[in-house]
């Protein structure tokens, strides 16, 4: 951009000022001109050295066949270059046999098939090939094409520059005219049937869309509505023999392309290969509004103290117009000067001191340069002391009226330091794009600022992460030159081996230091097959450090040279100390827990022996005294222990019919013993004529004495008389017996009594029940009612309502409908149930 014209007698500013102005707009218009010409003569190189390359020729003879084809073709020397290097195979493809064509005699017919095809409109294909030199990337390549197709012939309106991935999608890498939201409705292309861009790749054939209506029942057109491109084409951009992007060209005229047109985007699309294949990071001057604009460095960035925005034109003379006034006296002296300038020389990063240039008015019109450090640069490339005694104006013409100027001016009248927000800034070294966020900084000193510019590096900012990963991961990279010997090591590594940083990296041949005997051979056995097969590694290995024995992991691998010999090592190492020990820890225990779980089985094996022949389960229902009787025994889903759970029901002599339900806490061979002792002690006692009372007694004292001091067990024993079918009952810590009748259930009272094994002078006491024809009365466990962390009480009214449901007057039930309703998925405890049932005939 350079500045308007200014004439003196509109202007109203003094002749000083428009003559700066001109000469700054000279310089950029000189720097543009330069720009260029630098970077077509890059393009000459490139595929010079590409025709060298294919063919071995010399650069004499590559120019001159380039020169060849271009006249033969009709087009500019760029324009071929631009072909050539489009022309250039991918890796993966061999290149183009054969030495490059000696030029042909005047008068001498071309080859057979060698002769180009004549480009449309070389006029347009010449300005465009010049101008894709300058392209900044492809973003700015799409401008710069809807720059030049805008007009006639081919009346574009928008521009779509696609790229191909290696999964065969297409990514859109440059837009213009098309809007920011098609350009995100269509950033990425998947591989399926029916997008135009995509099929023109996979056929390698331009794709001509003309008729909207038609073309919408093959295709998905981009736009929104689609109509509003009436006409479009997408043309493959080949790169040697493989289409590596697409271009589209969007058109809102309402006709067909005709066939000079056709033949003019193909000859686009080429030159766009070679664009494109040269890494679309070519320094150029950035665009406006899809046009080519100035080149613009934001002042503050790359040594510019200023904002990130370069200001406009508008009616008033651009800021680099400021006159060059003589300095205030409020300035710093010479001495002054020199002992800053001595001050920023030992700087590291830009600093220069300003001192404000004012107008007869007062107002601060520049600031002169009158300290500066090394690393401060200008937008014209001058360095360090270059830039003292020049205006800021002159060095950093955008700066005036930005908010970085407005903050110089309110730090020089306020004396409040200015700190500016950080910006990025992209510049181009060494053809490398690099983008970079700096911030600006100004302080007073004296009548003059200090003004310094920090760069907020990506690259440090990278070296940040990685040092904080190193630490997080307790690991660090190493490197051994076997050639000059040099090794490298990141802090991190002393840290992982416990070495002191002072005594240095070890040799490759010494690292990781003290191998423990059993581990050593292992490793150096691994570390010949590094240096020898170039096998890498990546092993376990343990090293005695002055807190004890650590346990690294070591991953490297081998550099080889030409003819395959290993010339560095790089790798990196990790302290898993922590992670090794929890490892063994948890070996340790599960070898622990499953030699106890063998135990747990084969004991729960002989317990399950032993309870099946001291607690045999009838086969069907029992006929006790005109009652039927049916007994359940379910064990629990854990398959490692086996409950104390019991029952008896037998005939007495006299006619009467004993019923007991028991419960031994505990599992195991211990609660079955228990359980044996308790089931068969209670049948004597009350089979030789004991009260029911003084069996529980006796249980009781038989329990305290056991040799498990703290074995507990709770009952309900009772004796039935069919005489006149009275049930007498006694319990010592059991849930309620369940009484079903008419449909109706209801639990009996319970009578005193404490569990066995809990006091040396327990109380119980008798109740009786009368049991009516049709009555089922339920003895159970606990285990059919109690579930983790739920009440019991909630268990029991579970019960009665299955009972109610499952058990009627005129039929002995279900029980194992009953027990479906009532037992979860995973039965945590044994059960064991009696239904006595009075039959409603009886």
């Amino acid at each position: 951009m350079t500045s308007e014209p200014v004439k003196d007698e509109e202007s109203g500013v003094a002749p000083d000022v428009v003559a700066l102005a001109k000469v700054v707009a000279a310089l950029r218009a000189e720097n543009e001109r330069l720009h260029h010409q630098v970077s077509t003569a890059a393009v000459l190189e490139r595929a010079t050295g590409v025709l060298m390359a294919q063919s071995g020729c010399s650069a004499a003879e590559a120019h001159e066949e380039l020169t060849r084809r271009a006249r033969a073709g009709g087009r500019t020397l760029t324009e071929e270059c631009w072909i050539a290097l489009g022309d250039t195979p991918e890796a993966d493809h061999p290149p183009f046999p054969g030495p490059v064509p000696a030029p042909r005699r005047p008068g001498q017919a071309p080859e057979a098939g060698t002769e180009p095809r004549a480009a449309s409109h070389p006029a347009l294909l010449g300005s465009l090939g010049a101008a894709l030199a300058g392209a900044a990337g492809p973003q700015d390549l799409a401008g710069r094409l809807l720059d030049h197709l805008a007009g006639p012939p081919v009346r574009a309106d928008a521009v779509l520059l696609f790229s191909r991935t290696v999964h065969d999608t297409l990514e859109l890498a440059g837009h213009a005219g098309a809007g920011a939201a098609v350009a995100a409705q269509w950033r990425s292309v998947p591989p399926v049937r029916g997008i135009a861009a995509m099929d023109a790749v996979r056929r390698g054939e331009a794709i001509w869309l003309e008729d909207p209506a038609q073309d919408a029942q093959h295709y998905h057109l981009i736009g929104q509505p689609p109509e509003k491109w009436r006409s479009r084409a997408w043309l493959p951009v080949t790169t040697g023999s493989k289409v590596t992007a697409v271009l589209g060209v969007l058109r809102t005229v309402d006709a067909p392309f005709s066939e000079d047109v056709r033949e003019l985007l193909k000859s686009v699309a080429q030159l766009c290969a070679g664009s494109l294949r040269t890494g679309s990071a070519r320094p150029g001057p950035p665009r406006l509004n899809g046009r080519p604009g100035p080149s613009r460095r934001p002042a503050g960035t790359h040594g510019a103290p200023g904002a990130s925005e370069a200001r406009g034109t508008s009616g008033r003379s651009v800021p680099a117009g400021q006159p060059a006034l003589p300095g205030c006296p409020g300035g710093p002296d010479a001495g002054t000067a020199a002992l800053v300038q001595a001050v920023f020389d030992a700087l590291p990063s830009p600093a220069v001191l300003l001192t404000p240039l004012r107008s007869p008015a007062g107002d601060v019109e520049d600031f002169r340069i009158d300290a500066a450090a090394p690393r401060s640069v200008d937008v014209a490339g001058r360095r360090g002391r270059r830039l003292v005694g020049l205006r800021i104006l002159e060095c950093y013409p955008t700066v005036a009226g930005t908010d970085a100027w407005q903050g110089y001016l309110r730090t020089l009248a306020t004396g409040t330091p200015y700190e500016g927000e950080p910006f990025i800034y992209e510049e181009v070294v060494a053809e490398l794009r690099q983008r970079s966020t700096y911030s600006v900084r100004a302080a007073k000193l004296g009548d003059a600022l200090v003004v310094t510019w920090t760069s907020h590096d990506e690259a440090a900012r990278q070296q940040a992460l990685l040092a904080d990963l190193q630490r997080l991961g307790n690991l660090g990279w190493t490197d051994w030159n076997l050639v000059t010997g040099a090794i490298t090591w990141s802090p991190q590594v002393h840290t992982v081996l416990d070495r002191d940083p002072e005594l240095g990296p070890l040799p490759l041949d010494a690292f990781p230091g003290d191998v423990l005997p059993e581990d050593a051979p292992d490793f150096t056995r691994a570390l010949r097959e590094l240096l020898g097969a170039g096998i890498p590694v990546d092993r376990p290995v343990r090293i005695t450090t002055r807190g004890g024995v650590r346990h690294l992991r070591v991953v490297a691998e081998a550099v080889p040279d030409a003819q395959g010999n290993p010339v560095e090592v790089h790798g990196f190492v990790q302290d898993v100390t922590a992670q090794r020990t929890a490892e063994l820890a948890l070996n340790e225990s599960r070898e622990a827990i499953l030699a106890q779980r063998n135990v747990l089985r084969a004991e729960r094996t002989v317990a399950a022996r032993l309870q099946h022949a001291l607690l045999p389960l009838p086969g069907q229902s029992l006929d006790l005294a005109g009652l039927r009787v049916d007994v359940t025994y379910l064990p629990s889903h854990d398959d490692l222990n086996v409950g104390g759970d019991w029952y008896s029901a037998l005939e007495m002599p006299g006619g009467g019919v004993l019923f007991a339900v028991g419960d031994v806490a505990g599992h195991g061979i211990d609660a079955v013993a228990t359980m044996a002792q308790l089931r068969f002690t209670a049948k004597g006692m009350v089979v030789t004529g004991s009260s029911l009372t003084g069996a529980l007694h006796r249980l009781n004292t038989l329990l305290l004495h056991t040799r498990d001091h703290h074995a507990t067990a709770t009952m309900v024993l009772g004796r039935y008389d069919p005489a006149d079918r009275c049930l007498t009952w006694v319990q010592a810590g059991h849930p309620p017996p369940l009484l079903v009748r008419d449909g109706k259930a209801e639990f009996l009272a319970q009578p005193e009594g404490i569990l066995l094994g809990a006091t040396l002078r327990p109380s119980f006491a008798e109740a009786e029940c009368r049991l009516a024809p049709g009555d089922h009365l339920l003895l159970y466990t606990d285990g059919l009612v109690e579930r983790p962390g739920e009440h019991l009480d909630k268990g029991l009214d579970r019960l009665a309502r299955a009972a109610e449901t499952e058990l009627s007057a005129d039929s002995p039930g279900s029980i194992e409908t009953l027990l479906s309703r009532l037992l979860p998925d995973e039965q945590r405890d044994d059960v064991c149930l009696l239904d006595i049932h009075l039959p409603a005939s009886a």
